[in-house]
């Protein structure tokens, strides 16, 4: 079968003396119709298999001319990329004309304006599973917070995770899913940061792991800053010839100061979480934050309480000898402890003055993992405890409300609205309980 050129002009004969026939348009032409004629016969042999394929997929008593055949269109739009991928023999012929529309609705979808969405039927094109780093600690796209007092080991922890995820190491006891690069920012104490990692390297005998300590002062409070992030994560990755999977700030605080923002207020705190979120969304790296507890450890991160709002997950750092890593919240997780470790100082050698250069970090020595019951335990006010303590030595018979109100004011608890805020809080915190009238302590 010959195919029409698609050329108009008339095409000459190849002069003998030609030193290049092979680009002669008279070849060309030959090969243009050898092209069609194998794309041609693509084709035909994709409309049988199909045809095969839905002759044996046909229920028992239909006919042989299988109804899905019968409704399916004979070919792709014209002006479809589809149409010229089936000329050219890569595609077969579309099945069904739901198909074509779902074809084309997707590729109209890429330039239709607002934010981009995702619809009920598609949310079960991508896997429901979280793409982890290190499965059931840290998830690409996620933000952890590492909170502790100051010198309790979190961004010695840290370093040690730093090292797992980009070696691809298991983290104690939680396992990893493969090697990532990891941009360290180092807020403050940058070389502390570095002899830790170099104390690691030296120890697991590693060489070549994807890890980049980025030292100086980020600011992330101004809507544009985040740019410089993904900057700074794109060129650790042209060096490194590693995805960067997770980045590392150290601290929270010094991220918030360095915009000349405040840690207290939740203005301040929003804007840096905002551009945090849009880091993820760019790279879709893990973000872990390392910050310190306030004057009340029991209350978390210092600073505003809008913080934990943002956290995917949050650990404390608790104990002295023995330091425990327990989870105090999270979205899709149980709460408890992770793990527990200690620490021990590695020794570089001497330097030109004879004195020892060492540096403290996460021991590999295996750790009973341990509880920090005071982290779980409710936190009340003076007046809450009082009520509670009340209620409690009440037994089982409990108190009615006027009888717990009279018990209260005999110890100073004032207004009537002060003591059912209070009852309503121990309620919430399900410390107490009430039925028919008489409330009674959730005690052991």
């Amino acid at each position: 079968m010959k195919y029409d050129n698609p050329f108009d002009a008339p095409i000459p004969a190849v002069a003998v003396d030609d030193p290049f026939p092979h680009t002669h348009p008279a070849e060309a032409e030959a090969r243009y119709q050898v092209h069609l004629q194998e794309a041609a016969k693509r084709r035909q042999l994709n409309a049988q298999e199909r045809q095969i394929n839905a002759h044996a997929a046909k229920p028992d008593g239909f006919p042989d001319t299988w109804p899905e055949m019968q409704s399916a269109p004979a070919e792709w739009p014209k002006d479809s990329v589809e149409y010229w991928k089936w000329m050219r023999g890569e595609i077969g012929p579309p099945g069904s004309v739901a198909e074509i529309q779902a074809t084309v609705l997707q590729r109209q979808r890429t330039t239709m304006s607002g934010y981009r969405f995702v619809t009920f039927d598609e949310m079960d094109i991508e896997p429901p599973a979280k793409n982890w780093l290190i499965k059931g600690i840290f998830a690409r796209g996620e933000t952890s917070a590492w909170i502790a007092p100051p010198g309790a080991m979190k961004s010695a922890l840290l370093a040690e995770a730093t090292i797992s995820v980009a070696a691809g190491l298991d983290w104690h006891g939680y396992r990893s899913k493969g090697s990532a690069g990891v941009v360290y920012f180092a807020l403050e104490r940058a070389d502390l940061v570095k002899r830790r990692l170099r104390a690691h390297k030296r120890l697991l005998g590693l060489q070549g792991t994807p890890i980049a300590v980025a030292g100086g002062v980020i600011e992330l409070t101004h809507p544009e800053a985040f740019k410089k992030v993904i900057d700074t994560m794109r060129s650790a990755k042209t060096v490194l010839n590693a995805d960067i999977g997770m980045i590392v700030i150290d601290t929270f605080a010094k991220l918030i100061a360095a915009g000349g923002g405040d840690e207290n207020s939740a203005k301040d705190q929003g804007a840096v979480f905002a551009n945090l979120q849009r880091v993820k969304d760019v790279t879709g790296a893990h973000v872990a934050l390392i910050g310190h507890t306030g004057k009340d450890e029991s209350r978390g991160m210092r600073g505003s309480n809008a913080a934990p709002g943002d956290f995917d997950l949050e650990v404390r750092i608790s104990g002295d000898d023995v330091r425990t890593a327990t989870v105090t919240k999270a979205n899709d997780a149980p709460e408890g402890p992770l793990f527990s470790f200690k620490s021990e100082v590695h020794e570089f050698g001497a330097d030109e003055d004879g004195d020892p250069v060492t540096v403290n970090i996460v021991s590999r020595e295996e750790v009973s993992r341990q509880t920090d019951t005071k982290l779980f335990e409710p936190r009340l006010s003076t007046n809450q405890r009082v009520m509670f303590r009340l209620l409690a030595e009440a037994g089982p018979a409990g108190l009615s409300v006027q009888a717990w109100n009279d018990a209260a004011r005999e110890q100073g608890i004032g207004s009537k609205q002060r003591l059912y805020e209070l009852r309503m809080n121990l309620k919430d915190k399900k410390l107490v309980r009430e039925y028919n009238g008489v409330w009674r302590a959730n005690v052991a």
